[in-house]
């Protein structure tokens, strides 16, 4: 037994099997627990090469010595042997003389693994080839099969030819069209060819070695179930690799007529065009052909409901008497949110309906033109004897979402067991402003109460902090300080000075000597975060604070002046310090554009006869919050802006929070910048809540990424700046313009958002925004396909008047250049931001000039371009008749 462990730690895997080989069952079991104890030596430090050499030999003798099927699976597949196991071969012979029923057993326990624990497919199929089982036809073997079946070996064998091969193939492949997320697999190989699967498959049903039948309905069936993109692009090539003919197309009407109506487009439309062929052969009922049309119709692709409006005026055609059927059907299009599919389904209907006879269809025609935009409902009162538009259904009402109301935030935590569970919240997962900030001050209310009880209640919520568990005592400023001042949203330096793994001294010097290293244009925004924290954090240890004065009363960041009046006032009754960098953080967030509010408190706050309060009186009462005067600059296709010094935010204030008012320019944003984590920003406005120009002309180089170097996420802080407090001007229109542009569907969304929230407050420059558009597209900072989509959605949410206020301004800057020849081609996504202009335009009865739109207009051709352009000034042209 110790030459066997021997073997094994030195991983010599032959030695160690001829071993075995001539050990009963009962000496086998007996050395299982020195063979477990070695694993759990090996877990300790499996990264050295002692245990990557055992691992494999380990792997094998502890399936060789174990009898129960249950344990041996559960080795063969445990997680430490992952990384380094022996060969599936090695563990077939080590395990080849037991019993087949065993054998099986073994075999689907580990099939019946998540195809995460990577268990090889050789080992399994080996072990169902030893025993005679039937197949498993589970997620991992499936999975490991096509894989195997899709490496090719042998020169000249093909994915056919091993399917050919295979015992198991029908079983196998029935499960294939169950099995999820397979279609990426399938797809490693070849797209067409023997060694493509959709070929192969399609070969073995022709030739019959797979029932067609079966096969065929399984993958529809697996179409009907949806699944990721991959598998819908895989199976429905599968599909029309099978080539069905018409007899099959026809015996799965139902099944076309059920993924025409909620598959995704790409396989809704092969559906379609399977449905069209059979309706225009006259294989497909009239009722079933409305069927079709009322799911198509109302599906959002526009691809697919013209071709079903082209299907429909097809068939009318070719068989007149249907058009008491058809054409309602084809009016349900009246309803669809794209005016242009709507002008469509109306020339159709007006094309066939003189071949209406019933005067009840024709009720139904007149009934539905009442969903058409204004412009297509007059044209209906003249062709289909629809109703008039009364002054009221005339008459556009715009539908903005309600302007978000900020949240009161709530007192600190009165318990420390409570505290100590937002902590711990805190800690794992992102935090709001209001979250955090009721922790901030919480933690200085109960550091200042009983120390000693938020320690006690604190240890086991941070215990596995790595700063916790240092070997030394205390964290060096020079190794770790960086760590706590480069994460402050996370109040970690405060549960660490609480928990004295913070030097006094370390803390004080940070105060003194501030910040070191490369500043960039964000600086002056984290470095007054940093000095509210760092100053609390060493008041702790020095001369703990009641509470803080700078607790915002909403969850924006802004602090009634009132409440501060009455905070200062405790303070003197305490005979509490206070804190410089709290103080001055307060001064910050306090609110001045309410002036009676503001003026009342200034006159508490003299009366306390403190100098915080003298200076709180004479911030107060000074001017409301002031902007600098800032100017445009380029860079390539970037439109930034600089501003210039404000003196206000300089005079009286700490160090730390004097850059806030020094000038920003446009070089400052090409340091190297270490603020990669968006989690910090939305606590960038909570420092300046009355001046969001401040923090966005900060922003304004991140948010431009999202649309010229199509990073992902930065437009995330949008709302939240459109939600702030203070003027919206430059620099919140430009980056609400880099948003609208942004690459990814998630931050154009944000855009949205912001645009509708700015639209809601009365705070939105469509003008100026407008503008801003037009000159980055033409810049090429902003892709109109991009701003399409952007203005699509946000049109759709009801908001058409504010969408054309703004595309008015920016159409004019991109027309210009055609009008004058100024561009050899017109920009990309031209055409489209014409339609979602007209579809405006008709919807709020806009009625104006739109400078250099007659010219486009006026071109020769037919081009969508010009159709579109012709289309706008027609409808700011008409007048709606009523």
């Amino acid at each position: 037994m110790t030459s066997l462990m021997d073997a094994v730690r030195a991983g010599r895997t032959a030695e160690a099997v001829s071993l075995l080989d001539g050990m009963t069952d009962a000496e086998r079991r007996a050395f299982f627990p020195e063979l477990r104890a070695l694993r759990k030596e090996l877990r300790a430090d499996q990264w050295t090469s002692q245990s990557r050499r055992a691992y494999p030999t380990l792997h094998a003798a502890g399936a060789a010595c174990q009898t129960g099927a249950a344990g041996v699976a559960s080795w063969l597949v445990a997680a430490d042997m992952r990384w380094w196991p022996a060969s599936p071969g090695v563990l077939i012979d080590v395990l080849g003389d037991r019993a087949p029923g065993w054998l099986a057993d073994v075999a689907h326990r580990i099939a019946e693994r998540p195809v995460s624990a990577r268990v090889p497919y050789e080992l399994m199929a080996g072990l169902v080839r030893l025993s005679g089982c039937p197949v498993p036809t589970t997620e991992a073997y499936v999975h490991g099969w096509v894989e195997h079946i899709g490496h090719v070996w042998q020169r000249g064998d093909t994915v056919l030819d091993r399917l050919r091969k295979d015992p198991h193939l029908a079983q196998l492949t029935a499960a294939l069209f169950e099995t999820n997320d397979i279609g990426s697999r399938l797809a490693w190989s070849a797209a067409e060819g023997p060694n493509s699967w959709t070929d192969a498959l399609a070969h073995l049903t022709a030739e019959g070695v797979l029932d067609r039948k079966a096969t065929v309905g399984a993958c529809l069936a697996r179409l009907l179930r949806g699944g990721p993109a991959a598998d819908h692009r895989v199976f429905l090539r599968m599909l029309q690799a099978f080539a069905l003919t018409r007899d099959e197309q026809r015996e799965h009407t139902a099944d076309w007529l059920a993924l025409a109506s909620d598959a995704p487009s790409v396989v809704a439309g092969h559906a379609q065009s399977v449905l069209a062929s059979l309706a225009l052969d006259g294989e497909l009922t009239t009722r079933q052909l409305v069927e079709m049309s009322g799911a198509v119709l109302f599906r959002t692709e526009k691809k697919l409901v013209r071709a079903q409006l082209v299907l429909l005026g097809k068939v009318l055609t070719g068989e007149p008497s249907a058009a008491e059927e058809l054409l309602p059907a084809a009016a349900q299009a009246f309803g669809h949110g794209d005016s242009d599919v709507q002008e469509r389904a109306l020339k159709l209907v007006e094309r066939h309906l003189s071949k209406v006879r019933s005067a009840q269809a024709r009720d139904e025609l007149a009934s539905a033109a009442e969903q058409l935009i204004p412009v297509l409902r007059a044209r209906a009162v003249r062709s289909l004897g629809a109703a008039p538009a009364t002054p009221e259904q005339l008459t556009y009402e715009e539908v903005l979402p309600p302007a978000p109301e900020p949240v009161r935030l709530a007192p600190a935590p009165d318990s420390v067991a409570e505290l100590t569970e937002e902590v711990g919240a805190l800690l794992a997962s992102e935090a709001d402003v209001a979250t955090f900030e009721r922790t901030l001050d919480g933690l200085v209310r109960h550091a200042h109460r009983d120390k000693d009880a938020l320690v006690e209640a604190l240890a086991p919520v941070v215990a596995r902090r790595w700063w916790a568990d240092t070997e030394s005592s205390q964290i060096r400023l020079k190794d770790h300080f960086a760590y706590f001042t480069n994460q402050p949203q996370r109040l970690e330096l405060l549960l660490a000075t609480l928990l004295d793994q913070v030097p006094t001294a370390t803390l004080h010097r940070a105060i003194e000597h501030g910040p070191s290293g490369s500043e960039c244009v964000h600086s002056a925004l984290t470095r007054a975060f940093n000095a509210r924290i760092q100053e609390v954090a060493y008041r702790i240890r020095t001369e703990p604070l009641p509470f803080l004065l700078s607790t915002p009363t909403w969850s924006t960041g802004l602090l009634e002046p009132d409440e501060l009046v009455t905070r200062l006032d405790e303070y003197r009754h305490l005979g509490a310090r206070v804190c410089a960098a709290d103080f001055a953080q307060a001064l910050l967030r306090v609110r001045r554009e309410d002036r009676t509010a503001a003026e009342a408190a200034a006159v508490r706050a003299a009366a306390l006869g403190t100098p915080e309060g003298a200076h709180l009186a004479k911030w107060l009462t000074a001017d409301g919050p002031a902007l600098p005067a800032a100017r445009r600059r380029t860079a390539g296709p970037r439109i930034l802006l600089e501003c210039a010094e404000l003196l206000e935010l300089q005079e009286d204030f700490p160090r730390e929070f004097r850059p806030l008012g020094r000038p920003v320019g446009v070089y400052g944003e090409r340091r190297y910048c270490y603020h990669w984590d968006d989690e910090i920003r939305p606590h960038w406005l909570a420092i300046l809540p009355e001046r969001r120009e401040l923090v966005a002309v900060r922003l304004l180089h991140d948010l431009s990424t999202v649309a010229v170097d199509d990073v992902r996420g930065a437009a995330a802080t949008l709302p939240l700046l459109a939600e702030s407090e203070g003027e919206a001007g430059e620099a919140v229109h430009l980056c609400v313009a880099y948003g609208l542009g942004a690459r990814h569907p998630e931050d154009r969304l944000a855009a949205v958002d912001a645009l509708l929230v700015l639209a809601a407050r009365g705070q939105l420059d469509a003008a100026r925004l407008g503008t801003d558009l037009g000159q980055l597209v033409r810049r090429g900072a902003v892709k109109p396909s991009r701003l399409v989509e952007s203005a699509r959605t946000a049109a759709a949410t009801g908001a058409n008047a504010t969408v054309w206020e703004m595309l008015r301004h920016t159409l004019p800057v991109l027309l210009a250049d055609l009008a004058t020849g100024g561009a050899a081609a017109p920009a990309r996504g031209l055409a489209d931001l014409l339609t979602v202009a007209a579809e405006c335009a008709e919807r709020t009865g806009a009625r104006e000039e739109l400078p250099h739109l007659a010219r486009t207009a006026d071109r020769r051709g037919s081009s969508r371009l010009v159709a579109q352009a012709r289309r706008l000034r027609s409808a700011l042209a008409e007048e709606v008749a009523a």
